[in-house]
């Protein structure tokens, strides 16, 4: 989406109030979001589960020890191997820590591991685990417990929206791909074959999930995977536990009481689409055991988030440019505004596929796309609409990432965009024939969402001559619309926030057309993957980038979306809340990478 992706994949909502991935993912960082995740499982009443212990706050305290977050919408899936949303990893990896992690420069180091080890061709990686690993509830975590994850992610009966970002592991695309209908399919042959191994340090074999000499985890590739370290860490890999999914059934995410993981947190409760609890894992073996709880609130309209922190119902809540005269008036509110460099890239989205709504999609045109992305004036919505809480760019790849270059063919253009539209095919070569066809853009309603898209239908208006119908939809309904192909928008705004900080997760996780997520919308060049694929198995530092920049050109030539905006994170923090690093990995509160650091200062009236 960290991922990030961030599975990292991320969609991105409206910037101004905050994005939403799809990803890592990633865990990708933005603040709370209005276009939200769906929910289409039947949700149980609160849950609860025994809560780990946590500091208590000292004699005399004006403030419990709380850090009460607004997230914006509920999330449509919290199951590790099959979410992809920000919101979704945001509440992952409060409960689960997978072998690695990062730091606050955003490096991968050991997590649940103790080492990680390469062979020279980087066809082989090897996990020790570190010794006494228990989840939250004190039962053992061996390496069996990670093999089972991986699995889980590539097992199709999954269908995960990340299962193609471990098809480096041998055999995983074979089983991915593979006929669960076909008379003589059997998952055992599948397993048996497939490269992830959990053994004993002298390689006998794992007994069961009890054994606590199983600590060692060894993964083998089909072709040399350099960064399989950082995805290792990433949600597909957090090890929930197979008999608590298996006793909760197809829901068995919207429940507490089957949330046991190894993450800071433990999910004390959850009442959905109102409030999650989360207190300390006590056996944590991170950096650090937090010394707070951490209540995750789900308000999807952002004047209303903002008018609850000014009467101090949330100690962070995510900026919107409607709200910024307020803050820059107010002193106190100014102080508070937290802006540092984001993860995310958004864009205007195209459905590329042939047809829509029953007809020719004129978007599966290149000259149509070009004029479209020629007419965004990205640097006006920055201005007008945005606040500066962003940044307009024409690439893909943000700025301060690995991979970013600032060369793009793309910018805002009207005659470049009138002469493209003049050149596309007889059916689309006009504003008449297209205005003929019924445009609609799709989005998640909100009052301010409304505005919001009222700005792009005018922009479209004003430099095409083009009429794009406001589609509104539920939150729940828009991110459901996304994550299916028969249904993916004409026109919505979207994109992608890193799950890990490499190009790889940019390029090949979303753009290449076997993906998830390039079949969503229809992405699909043969030179493009091409060149990813050489950058993905590629040792040398130097060539490897090489070849994602020649891929990136490529992308922006083909135009499969009007690029043209980066985020930035932006949010506002109590003076009480301190002790956070902020990293453009954050997701959902500055300092949500490594939250042990993080303080509340009880004392502070």
């Amino acid at each position: 989406m960290r991922r990030r992706n961030m599975r990292k994949i991320f969609a991105l909502l409206s910037l101004v109030v905050v994005l939403s991935m799809a990803l890592a993912a990633c865990g990708g960082g933005a603040p709370a979001a209005t276009e939200a995740p769906a929910t289409g499982a039947e949700q149980p009443a609160a849950t609860e589960a025994p809560a780990a212990a946590t500091e208590a706050p000292a004699p005399g305290a004006v403030r419990e020890n709380v850090l009460r977050v607004n997230t914006g919408t509920y999330p449509d899936i919290i199951d590790p191997q099959k979410s992809s949303f920000v919101n979704e990893i945001a509440h992952l990896n409060k409960v689960y820590m997978g072998l690695t992690t990062l730091n606050e420069k955003l490096e991968t180091i050991p997590g649940a591991a103790e080492s990680f080890t390469f062979n020279d061709d980087a066809t082989e990686l090897v996990f020790v685990l570190k010794p006494g690993l228990l989840y939250s509830d004190g039962s053992v975590l061996n390496a069996k417990r990670f093999e089972f994850a991986f699995q889980r992610n590539i097992d199709p009966a999954t269908a995960g929206e990340y299962a193609s970002i471990t098809d480096e592991i041998v055999g995983a695309p074979e089983w991915r791909a593979a006929d669960t209908t076909a008379a003589d399919y059997d998952p055992e042959v599948f397993i048996a074959a497939l490269g992830v191994k959990a053994s004993h340090a002298d390689g006998a074999e794992c007994v069961d999930y009890e054994d606590t000499e199983c600590n060692t985890l060894t993964m083998n590739f089909s072709k040399p995977a350099p960064y399989f370290a950082t995805i290792a860490g990433i949600w597909v890999g957090y090890p929930a536990k197979e008999e608590n999914i298996a006793e909760g059934g197809d829901i068995w995410w919207t429940s507490s009481k089957y949330q046991v993981g190894n993450g800071p947190f433990v999910w004390q409760s959850v009442e959905p689409f109102v409030k999650s609890v989360f207190v300390p894992n006590a056996n944590f073996v991170g950096a650090g055991i937090p010394t707070y709880t951490l209540e995750f609130s789900y308000i999807t309209d952002s004047a209303v988030a903002f008018e609850a922190y000014k009467n101090g119902e949330f100690d962070v809540v995510g900026s919107a440019a409607e709200d910024l005269p307020v803050i820059d008036a107010d002193a106190d509110l100014t102080a508070q505004h937290v802006k540092y460099a984001g993860s995310c890239t958004t864009k205007i989205q195209f459905s590329l596929h042939p047809t829509w709504n029953g007809q020719p999609n004129p978007l599966a045109d290149p000259k149509v796309r070009e004029a479209f992305a020629y007419a965004y004036n990205a640097e006006g919505w920055v201005t007008d609409v945005d606040g500066g809480l962003g940044s307009a760019t024409w690439s893909w790849i943000p700025p301060g990432y690995p991979g970013y270059d600032a060369a793009s063919p793309l910018k805002f253009d009207v005659e470049a965009a009138k002469a493209a539209l003049a050149a596309a095919g007889e059916e689309f070569n006009s504003a008449e024939k297209l205005n003929a066809m019924g445009l609609k853009m799709t989005y998640a309603a909100s009052a301010r969402n409304q505005q919001r898209h009222e700005w792009l239908a005018a922009n479209y208006k004003e430099t095409l001559g083009v009429d794009l119908a406001l589609d509104p939809v539920e939150p729940t309904t828009f991110t459901a619309l996304q994550k299916d192909p028969d249904t993916y928008p004409l026109f919505s705004r979207g994109g992608w926030c890193a799950d890990y900080p490499d190009p790889q997760n940019w390029l090949s996780v979303y753009w290449r057309s076997d993906t998830t997520f390039a079949n969503r919308f229809g992405y699909n060049n043969p030179a493009f993957d091409e060149l990813v694929n050489k950058g993905d198995v590629e040792t040398d530092p130097t060539a490897r980038m090489e070849y994602y920049a020649q891929a990136q050109q490529i992308l922006l030539a083909d135009i499969p979306a009007a690029f043209g905006y980066n985020s930035l994170n932006h949010y506002l923090v109590k003076p009480w809340v301190t002790g956070f690093n902020t990293t453009p990995q954050d997701g959902t509160y500055p300092g949500d990478v490594t939250p042990w650091t993080i303080t509340i200062d009880t004392m502070m009236p």
